[in-house]
């Protein structure tokens, strides 16, 4: 029989791992070698290339074939081995590579000793993670409570978040604040709040988990800038928080500071957001973004900014998007192709060149990708060989 090679998928980004638990999404017929692979910004190393240089082209991490989990921040890159162990590289202001010293680092470096390490997410100088055995940790700046640990204080280790066991999906915002989903399906959210994005009815900040309403039927979270979105079960989508730029899809730019339903559809299967752009996938591999638009990141042709959701093109085959604060998209498709638009001063779209693109252009002609991350200029992905 052939082997079979669990996979996971957690905010658009797959994750290989032999530690697949009942969230697995299916199995690999034949076990990929995933090679690490990164291009755009290398300031402070966080391309892990040894050096601190730019690339617009991707470039190989190592040679190692055991990558299994990917997270690029603004300024840090994250990645899980599929031995279950965590290692970082980058700029480490405040300790945020959880190293315990605040070195940057120019190649990965492993973070401890431990082997269940699952999930990474976090904002521009703080990081989150969630172990396999359901347990929360954090670590970096803590300037509004961003750590979930109940004070302010900022700390360069991994410091566990309570003692609970249920934690499910995390995703981390850039003005420093937290959201997360439990295995009950309930909603939870931490830290910066002045603009409601926590989705408590209010904008005082928290320093611990506060539960948004008490409905147990939260799928998925995402936060962007200072806005939060979610699924629920039934494909549905909510939003909350900043809406400046129209960036909640609501048809307007009301702040919100409690779950708002975007539309009736209850097709919606995953959801982005870079700083006031937002992207999301419907259950038939639609794209569709809205928000700030200012540099063509919409992919929609133009520069013009919407309030409700528009779809880019029209394909059916998009499986994840991402994008961070560097106001540029990378996707890829089911057919393991990989396509980037946005802003590109630093080469970050892989294209070889610095020119900015405002719709969809496939990065080389390979197949064989299986995830991607984008940070801040900055892009991880992994491709099977």
């Amino acid at each position: 029989m052939p082997i079979s090679y669990p996979y996971q998928q957690y905010g658009g980004v797959w994750n290989l791992s032999s530690q697949a638990n009942a969230q697995g999404a299916g199995t690999w017929a034949v076990p990929p070698q995933p090679y690490l692979y990164s291009w755009g910004s290398g300031t402070g190393g966080k391309l892990g290339l040894g050096n601190t240089t730019s690339y617009s082209s991707p470039k190989q991490v190592g040679s190692l074939t055991t990558w299994s989990f990917l997270y690029a921040s603004s300024s840090s890159s994250f990645a899980i081995k599929t031995d279950g162990t965590l290692w970082a590289w980058g700029i480490n202001t405040y300790g945020v590579l959880g190293t315990g010293n605040t070195t940057n680092y120019s190649s990965p470096k492993q973070i401890g000793a431990l082997t269940n390490w699952l999930n990474i997410a976090g904002g521009q100088y703080f990081t989150t993670a969630i172990k396999t055995d359901g347990t929360l940790w954090s670590w970096g700046l803590n300037n509004y409570g961003q750590l979930g640990l109940g004070n302010t204080t900022s700390i360069s280790s991994p410091v566990q978040v309570g003692s609970l066991t249920n934690w499910s999906s995390i995703s981390g915002g850039s003005n420093d604040f937290m959201a997360a989903v439990k295995t009950d399906g309930t909603l939870w959210s931490w830290g910066h709040n002045n603009y409601g994005q926590l989705g408590l009815g209010t904008t005082g900040s928290y320093s611990s988990p506060k539960q948004v309403g008490v409905l147990t039927n939260w799928s998925k979270v995402t936060v962007g800038n200072a806005s939060t979105f979610a699924i629920k079960n039934n494909g549905t989508l909510w939003a909350w928080g900043a809406n400046n730029q129209g960036q909640l899809g609501l048809g307007n730019t009301t702040y919100y500071s409690s779950p708002v339903q975007i539309g009736a559809l209850t097709t919606w299967s995953s959801i982005n957001q870079i700083s006031s752009s937002t992207f999301a996938i419907k259950t038939d591999g639609t794209l569709w973004s809205w928000g700030y638009n200012g540099l063509g990141q919409l992919g929609l042709g133009d520069t013009i900014k919407r309030s409700s959701p528009t779809q880019i093109g029209l394909l059916t085959n998009w499986l994840n998007v991402s994008g961070s604060y560097g106001q540029f998209i990378a996707s890829t498709k089911t057919d393991g192709t990989l396509w980037a638009w946005g802003q590109n001063n630093y080469g970050q779209l892989g294209l070889g060149n610095i020119t900015t693109y405002s719709s969809p252009k496939q990065v080389g002609a390979l197949t064989n990708w299986l995830s991607v991350s984008a940070g801040q200029y900055q892009v991880l992905a992994i491709a099977k060989h």
